[in-house]
């Protein structure tokens, strides 16, 4: 397996601020949303509960000691170990700020907020591009030795590839921070390949985010786990009370054994629901269609000629998806496709092969 590396500071023409959410503003907001990630079904009723309860406490500064003290809990480890975000997008912000790296790589296609969070920050970014030819799969050799900082998604977003957890802590070395986006680690069955609770990895820093299989994007809840010393560095950098007192009681309800035993039956919900959506992508073959598979997040990548157009004539049916040509390493012929039910599912693969004979 082979990768390619495209270093150097150009943007390549890739809109690294466009996110999902785009496709569903204003005239979007009626479609059927298929391009955020966000679970469609969430926050259930007692998560709603538990974040309405925390308003009763609105005059009080937020403390987050409590929450704190709990995901150290969820995941084994120290509570210097944690350091609880608004988002995991804040985490990138304040690795990009806060820490003082020369060569910074980002491995791509992947979420793109990490390298725009670099970039705000004056580093010069350089990239590694993962191949369509070799299923998006990470070979550790193709990121440069000198490298000090590297980036990478598990499993990844666009491309839903679950990377194996050796291949990644492979990465590590003396001197280096590896920078792991779990985000969506919590919707994988078991959430195998997970680095996250190991302190055998050196310089290992792992993102997480409760916003994706909780419905919380408008609250704004994640974390970090690394090693003390780089916990204390980031959390220097954060502006006082970050993360507002609903964020907190959420983040300690979500790592509650409840939820845990909730998400991980979402999980298994989200594989056969992705299956069924693969399986009627793939019956659309005569028509170009082409899925990166195993598929292994809440999201499929699709690529499929005209696809650009496709995507307009699939809004006029009804449906958003993500437009993958602001990934670097994809371009106008890829799509990205959220898991939903089976009902929603079915709609989608009936509009979509209308859009494919009407292109």
């Amino acid at each position: 397996m082979r990768t390619e590396g495209s270093f150097g500071d150009a943007h390549d023409g890739h809109d690294l601020r466009h996110h999902g959410d785009a496709e569903v503003r204003d005239e979007g907001a009626t479609l059927v949303d298929l391009a955020v990630n966000v679970r469609a079904d969430t926050p259930p009723a007692w998560l709603r509960d538990r974040i309405a309860d925390s308003l009763a406490g609105l005059a009080a500064y937020p403390d987050g000691r409590i929450p704190r003290a709990a995901v150290a809990a969820r995941h084994g480890l120290p509570v210097e170990r944690v350091l609880l975000t608004a988002g995991a997008a804040e985490a990138f912000v304040l690795l990009a700020r806060a820490l003082k790296v020369r060569r910074p790589v980002v491995v791509h296609p992947q979420f793109t907020e990490p390298e725009a969070a670099l970039r705000a920050a004056g580093h010069t970014v350089d990239r590694v591009l993962l191949r369509a030819e070799d299923g998006f799969r990470l070979d550790p050799a193709a990121v440069p030795e000198d490298a000090d900082l590297v980036v990478i998604g598990n499993p990844t977003n666009p491309t839903s590839v679950l990377h194996p957890a050796a291949a990644i802590a492979r990465l590590a070395r003396p001197g280096r921070v590896l920078v792991v986006d779990e985000a969506f680690m919590d919707a994988v069955p078991g959430e195998r390949e997970a680095l996250a609770g190991r302190t055998d990895v050196p310089g290992l820093v792992v993102l997480r985010s409760l916003t994706k299989t909780w419905g919380l994007a408008g609250l704004r809840i994640g974390y970090v786990l690394s090693d003390p010393e780089t916990v204390a560095e980031l959390e220097r950098a954060q502006p006082l009370w970050p993360v507002s007192t609903p964020a907190l009681a959420a983040a300690q309800a979500c790592v509650e054994p409840r939820a845990l035993a909730e998400a991980e039956a979402a999980a298994h919900r989200i594989a056969a629901d992705r299956a069924h959506l693969v399986a009627g992508l793939g019956a659309l073959g005569s028509h170009g269609v082409r899925v990166v598979e195993p598929a292994e997040g809440p999201f499929v990548l699709v690529r499929l000629p005209g696809a650009a157009e496709v995507r307009h004539r699939l809004r006029e049916r009804g449906y958003a998806v993500r437009r993958g040509d602001t990934f670097p390493g994809l371009g106008a012929e890829w799509l990205r496709v959220a898991v939903r039910g089976l009902g929603v599912a079915d709609g989608f693969l009936v509009a979509l092969g209308g859009a494919l004979r009407s292109v």
